[in-house]
């Protein structure tokens, strides 16, 4: 049986481009001992896979999420028909042998029980952007009721969740995104209190018309200027999650752009600012998938798709996230 993949064969310079791919077809060998066949179904797309690129060595089967059905086994804990969720990337079959995988880096594991919920969340809200959403803001940003959140590019896989979360806690939710359209869709329809089209404003004297108490909490996905501006206007002991820094993805790494510094607001607010990587949390993701298909049943969580059809559209859905296409999050049907 033959299968495709992506991949990689050259460092992004900029924006990915369709020839720093390519599309390889090869024969799927026999099973051996302790192996499985994925038949993909849905595969993610997500800023990281651009973030990442130039940590890694040339050539590189191109890594992402996806979901799909075991068709083949030797493993007795993926019998056949049990659908899988692994970070096997760009590929429309794939072997699995799940004792020789690194958990931390490259999570396989069956996908969790969605109540009846499409098999697509457990990339999404249910798998890893919905876990990064929830332990980075939950167990980092510990956000109490009647506190101001603000996530930066709220409209995203990652943090539509974090202000859906924000306001079940009882917060005052606010979102920066880059449309009309999305500021619509943030208040409308997921309930933020108030969203920002940061393309169309100045964005300190809209915050602080937005948040005339100041922020408590900042979900941060973008890095860049608009970070600082935000920091610049938390509370004391305000509570800072750098959960991704888009803004710079796709920039050269030598050249990056400037922004204001940090440290004057860290300072004298006594303000708390870490890192957050989802990976660090993977032994707990269960408990979030749990509380999220929950939340999700419930309707006190909304989930918004962008589905692309077809195998050999990954790309263009890659460079639509890249470029801010998307609310909520983008998978591909194979």
């Amino acid at each position: 049986m033959k299968a495709r993949k992506y991949v990689v064969k050259n460092y992004f310079n900029g924006v990915p481009k369709i020839d720093d791919y390519e599309l390889v077809e090869y024969e799927v060998p026999p099973l051996q001992d302790k192996e499985f066949l994925v038949k993909v179904e849905w595969i993610s797309v997500d800023p990281s896979q651009r973030a990442h690129n130039q940590f890694k060595d040339l050539p590189y089967d191109q890594f992402g999420y996806q979901v799909g059905i075991v068709q083949e086994s030797k493993d007795i804990n993926f019998p056949v028909g049990v659908r899988v969720v692994s970070r096997k990337g760009w590929s429309d079959y794939t072997v699995i042998e799940k004792d020789i995988v690194n958990e931390y880096l490259d999570p396989v594991y069956r996908l969790p029980d969605l109540k009846g919920l499409s098999p697509s969340l457990g990339i999404g809200a249910v798998g890893m952007p919905g876990a990064a959403a929830y332990f980075g803001l939950l167990e980092i940003c510990k956000p109490k009721p009647g506190e101001t959140v603000v996530v930066t590019s709220a409209a995203g896989a990652v943090g539509s969740i974090v202000g859906q979360i924000a306001r079940i806690k009882g917060c005052k939710v606010i979102g920066f995104a880059g449309s009309d359209d999305k500021v619509q869709w943030l208040e409308k329809e997921l309930g933020f209190n108030k969203a920002i089209n940061y393309k169309t404003v100045d964005v300190s004297k809209a915050l602080r018309e937005a948040a005339p108490g100041g922020v408590d909490c900042y979900f941060d996905n973008i890095g860049g200027e608009i970070s600082s501006i935000i920091i610049s206007q938390m509370n004391k002991f305000g509570r800072i999650t750098v959960c991704g820094c888009i803004s710079s993805y796709n920039e050269d790494p030598k050249q990056l752009p400037k922004a204001t510094i940090l440290q004057p607001a860290l300072l004298f607010k006594e303000l708390t600012i870490r890192g957050f990587l989802v990976w660090s949390w993977y032994e707990r993701w269960p408990e979030a998938f749990s509380q999220l298909v929950e939340w999700i049943k419930s309707g006190k969580l909304k989930v918004e798709e962008n589905v692309t059809n077809g195998f050999e559209n990954i790309f263009n859905a890659f460079v639509g996230v890249l470029a801010g296409e998307n609310k909520g999050k983008t998978v591909v049907k194979i």
